[in-house]
């Protein structure tokens, strides 16, 4: 039979349970997925923020935001779909019922377990699917599932030595080990990050043509030096590649932020006998505004709205 057996909500930071629904079941099969929830709770922190762990003719899938997991243990054949839609009306619930400062320095067991009334209340409207009340977009849900599905996580990495220690979210993209770096969403665009863009491209074009022009001139004139070509290339390429750091989030991102601008410095100072003083202002300036805008937009942080 397809159902939802038990649900949890725990601190992501400790593992500390805030709820959960009581359970009779004292099968060995329930006993056993005791033992994984309490696993997978001291490891929340290491884990992507959406997991699903299949231990034979059981499912424990769990998704956390804002500092708190939500957890749900279910039979292997219950719905991916209905398994997350419940956790994440689990978590609408609890963040609209509860004050987030309350989570965070709470310090005794279950002391919000008058919230197993919404788990039982819930868990029995999604365990009877036919008369399920809640008119749910399940098409959204799937093809949110669909472009980014659940981490696997397999019965042998929880019984690994050191446990998750060789999991990181660096490794989550669905069931893939891709980085997951370039595909994190970025803040918004604001105004300043836009004319900054904008900038750096136009200090890169006029790099790029007055390094066009150092070609012809060493052609025409045999004693010109060729690493002013250079420099003018290098500075291209630096402007352009503030650009790519602006619009994409990679790994060391504000460090490598840092090292474009030294070099444009660098070749603005090897530039210094032909280029003016507000020239060399105008291109150490557009640099130092677009590494700003770069430390500034930040990875996005999952919003108390987020959907599974």
């Amino acid at each position: 039979m397809s159902m939802i057996l038990s649900a949890s909500v725990v601190r992501v930071r400790d593992g500390l349970p805030l709820s959960a629904s009581t359970d009779y079941d004292q099968s060995t099969g329930m006993q056993e997925c005791r033992k994984y929830f309490k696993m997978l709770s001291k490891k929340l922190s290491q884990l992507p923020d959406r997991c699903t762990l299949k231990t034979g003719q059981y499912n424990i899938n769990f998704i956390s935001s804002l500092g708190v997991s939500y957890m749900m243990l279910c039979t292997e054949n219950y719905p991916s779909v209905l398994a997350f839609c419940f956790l994440d009306e689990l978590q609408k619930e609890f963040i609209t019922t509860y004050n987030m400062m309350k989570t965070n320095t709470a310090i005794r067991p279950y002391c919000f377990i008058e919230f197993d009334n919404f788990i039982q209340r819930t868990k029995q409207r999604y365990n009877n699917t036919r008369s399920l009340s809640t008119k749910m977009n399940l098409a959204d849900m799937q093809t949110e599932i669909k472009l980014r599905p659940p981490y696997q996580i397999s019965v042998s990495e929880l019984g690994s030595a050191n446990g998750f220690s060789h999991i990181s979210v660096g490794e989550y993209k669905g069931t893939g080990k891709i980085s997951a770096a370039p595909h994190q969403r970025l803040e918004p665009v604001t105004l300043p990050g836009i004319v900054s863009f904008v900038l750096s491209l136009l200090c890169g074009a006029l790099n790029l043509i007055r390094g066009f022009h150092a070609i012809e001139s060493l052609l025409q004139n045999e004693g010109e030096d060729f690493s002013y070509v250079i420099a003018f290339f290098l500075g291209t390429a630096a402007c352009l590649y503030q650009c790519y750091l602006f619009v994409y989030h990679t790994g060391w991102r504000n460090a490598k932020s840092f090292l474009t601008f030294g070099l444009i410095c660098l070749c603005n100072m090897y530039l210094y006998e032909l280029r003016n003083l507000w020239q060399l202002f105008f291109h150490v300036t557009v640099g130092a505004f677009s590494t700003l805008q770069i430390h500034l937009r930040q990875p996005q942080g999952k919003s108390p709205d987020y959907n599974v």
